[in-house]
């Protein structure tokens, strides 16, 4: 009977292996089992403490591009994601600065009338007075950095909430632009000039696209390393090697795949490469620097960051200063987008896009949870969004309901995640 039993298994065997089917040894099973259970274990515990991070934002951008894919094929073609990329920039600098003060649990409603001073003192400079470009694009910024600076200070010494000195700040600021735009209100750049050229000139280069996606990759490794061994060192809790080593090996997967898909069009857009750079060191500044550990504390608390001894008035200064500096470089590549300044420059729904860009790609409106990287992703979604309406010929209001409904489910996840951590002792 015993030898009966082991022929049967023994030809079972021999069958699968015939077939190509052969199940992987006991061992084996046992330690992918192991590893998909903890794996399920160590999502359920990050859920239930919630520390969701990107990945509501991910599925919700996933379920996007494949509805509107299904709708219309052309909406993952190499052309519209490639102005994709370039759309995004504009507004996804303003929210980055917008993920600072969020930071602080605080709001900055000045931004998109910072954005049309700044494209208006450019214009006005270069075209109307015919100061250097480079001269004016200076002037430009210094002029957004002023604004959150003199915003960000007052709100340091008068502890007023920052949403209503900003707001004064929004109706001073645009009446301030009309009077520099004057009469004519309407200034059109140089279609040729250096900021045109933000969001015109592409490097057709195959080689420029798929050298920065390995830069990015290997960047990513590199600081990714750098923090683990830092936390080993003192005896923190770090990630593995493996670890690194995979989350580096799949930001390479989705870099040489948009490397590919925009070489298959017009190639890298500049305005792309300056938009991830400026992304990118500003989310090292943030939470690899001494300054963005309290710009971290003050938002946990203020008060416990002043029981610390930390200046909360030079944060919150420079904060505000980053939001309106951010605000008036993205206020050029919008211009530059359209090759023109105009009254309407920084108004209509640019804020609230802004705002919803880093509230939906995570950051917490509590204040202390987030990186600029939400800000790219919030951006990709709502862009998504509109692109897709677009490339569908689907009503203009539907858009906003939707766009409405996004924002409306990342402040519930956001609230629900703040509850669960409090419950955890997190918050």
């Amino acid at each position: 009977m015993v030898k009966d039993m082991r022929g049967t298994a023994g030809a079972t065997a021999a069958e699968d292996t015939a077939s190509g089917t052969a199940s992987p040894p006991p061992g084996r099973r046992e330690a992918v089992a192991r590893a998909v259970h903890d794996g399920v274990a160590f999502l359920r515990r990050k859920v239930r403490a919630g520390e969701l991070g990107s990945l509501p934002v991910v599925l919700v951008l996933a379920v996007v591009w494949i509805t509107f894919q299904s709708l219309n094929a052309n909406f993952l073609s190499p052309r519209n994601l490639s102005n994709l990329s370039v759309d995004i920039v504009g507004t996804g600098l303003i929210a980055v600065g917008i993920v600072f003060v969020l930071l602080l649990g605080e709001l900055d409603l000045s931004v998109g009338s910072i954005s049309g001073l700044a494209a208006a003192v450019f214009a006005v400079l270069n075209v109307t007075n015919g100061v250097p470009e480079w001269l004016a694009l200076i002037v430009a910024v210094l002029s957004g950095t002023a604004a959150g600076t003199v915003q960000g200070y007052s709100i340091a010494r008068t502890r007023v909430p920052a949403f209503v000195i900003t707001l004064a700040g929004l109706l001073t600021w645009n009446g301030i632009m009309l009077a520099i735009l004057g009469s004519s209100g309407t200034v059109n750049l140089d279609e040729n000039g250096l900021v045109a050229k933000l969001t015109s000139y592409y490097f057709t280069n195959d080689a420029v696209a798929y050298g920065v996606a390995a830069l990015a990759a290997g960047a990513v490794f590199a600081v990714t390393d750098l923090d683990r061994r830092r936390r080993r060192a003192v005896g923190m809790p770090h990630r593995s090697l493996r670890a690194v080593v995979v989350r580096a090996g799949g930001i390479a997967v989705i870099a040489f795949t948009a490397a590919y898909l925009l070489n298959r069009f017009q190639g890298l857009p500049l305005a792309l490469l300056i938009f991830l750079v400026l992304v990118a060191g500003l989310d090292i500044l943030l939470r690899h620097t001494h300054y963005g550990r309290q710009v971290y504390a003050v938002g946990g608390s203020v008060d416990a960051a002043r029981r610390a001894s930390l200046n909360v008035t030079w944060v919150q200064t420079s904060v505000l200063a980053v939001s309106g500096t951010m605000a008036a470089i993205g206020g050029l590549f919008l211009a530059s987008r359209i090759t023109s300044v105009s009254q309407s420059s920084g108004t209509g729904v640019l804020l609230i896009n802004a705002i919803a860009a880093a509230v939906i790609g995570g950051t917490s409106l509590f204040g202390g949870r987030g990186t600029t990287w939400t800000a790219v992703l919030g951006m990709l979604v709502i862009q998504s969004i509109a692109s897709g309406m677009a490339i569908t010929d689907t009503p203009p209001a539907a858009q906003f309901v939707i766009t409405g409904g996004v924002l409306f489910a990342a402040v519930v996840i956001d609230a629900l995640s703040r509850r669960s951590q409090e419950a955890h002792g997190r918050a």
